[in-house]
């Protein structure tokens, strides 16, 4: 007979905690996934094996969250990529099928271009991407993902550019550099290495308000454009698990948002100080993202 939520919570955790990353080793999820269970395992008393487990968007690690209990021995990282699957015609798991145990990470995306690129800023490529349309590419992770619904609504108010996907960041990040595309939408954080040494640059951040690290860099939102989809990253679990449990690793989660070597990753990576939500709050949020996901690719 198995255990009732309180009593299974009550030793929990006796072993320790799978945490999928539905991304290779390397990037932005996996380094976050790495930090995190490095943080987390002296707070939570066991130790947190990181599973990379790629394929389709984060599709095939979610997949492998599915496939286990819900009881609080597998815990994934959940990105905004992975979460806009949720906003297509046939998604393979809905929100009910998870539940957010904590937001750990937001930050805004943006538009970069080369560091000698003709476009000294946004109102360069504007007007060029208005003069040609269909002509300027710019280098995204590709179709259905958070790059593709901020783009469509640059496409909406005239400003068509032709996407040039690519799954793997090092490509997309090299097909700027090497001028096979004109521009690459990504997130501050996971491009600091080509900003420290002056390889790119930012010309727009896709937000309400710029950031005080790019104070010359217009905000989409004060140039007219709504969109404002942070790269968000978080932990869910699969729903049903016992909500004491839920409680245990988002307290635990807690503690490791308020260590000074992750502030500090955060400061590093360019995402806001106070991403961290608890569970309390981090459900509400991610439903919340989805919606604007959905607003976003209503006209396309």
């Amino acid at each position: 007979m198995p255990l009732s939520g309180s009593a299974a919570a009550a030793g929990y955790p006796e072993r320790p905690i799978e945490l999928v990353v539905p991304w290779g080793p390397g990037g932005g999820a996996d380094q976050l996934a790495r930090l995190i269970s490095k943080l987390m395992e002296p707070i939570i008393g066991q130790s947190i094996p990181v599973v990379n487990v790629p394929g389709g968007t984060g599709a095939t690690g979610m997949a492998k969250l599915m496939s286990t209990p819900a009881d609080g021995y597998s815990m994934a990282i959940y990105i905004a990529d992975s979460h806009a699957l949720l906003a297509g015609k046939t998604p393979r798991w809905t929100m009910k099928d998870i539940t957010p145990v904590a937001v750990m990470m937001k930050g805004p995306s943006f538009i970069f271009v080369k560091e000698d690129s003709k476009y000294k800023n946004w109102a360069d490529f504007e007007k060029d991407a208005k003069a040609n349309p269909g002509k300027l590419k710019v280098a995204t992770l590709g179709f259905g993902s958070v790059d593709d619904f901020s783009l469509s609504v640059l496409d909406r108010a005239g400003i068509k550019v032709v996407q040039v996907p690519f799954s793997k960041p090092s490509e997309r990040y090299v097909s700027i550099l090497g001028g096979h595309a004109d521009a690459l939408y990504e997130q501050a954080g996971d491009v600091a290495q080509f900003l420290t040494s002056k390889q790119m640059r930012p010309i727009l951040l896709f937000g309400e308000k710029r950031l005080d690290a790019f104070k010359d860099v217009p905000a989409s939102y004060e140039l007219g454009y709504k969109i404002a989809l942070p790269q968000f990253r978080s932990i869910v679990v699969r729903s049903g698990t016992p909500p004491e449990i839920v409680k245990k690793l988002s307290d635990a989660l807690a503690k490791v948002a308020e260590s000074p070597e992750y502030k500090k990753f955060l400061a590093d990576q360019f995402a806001e100080p106070t991403s961290f939500e608890p569970s309390t709050k981090a459900g509400t949020f991610v439903a919340d993202q989805l919606e604007d996901m959905k607003k976003a690719t209503a006209g396309k």
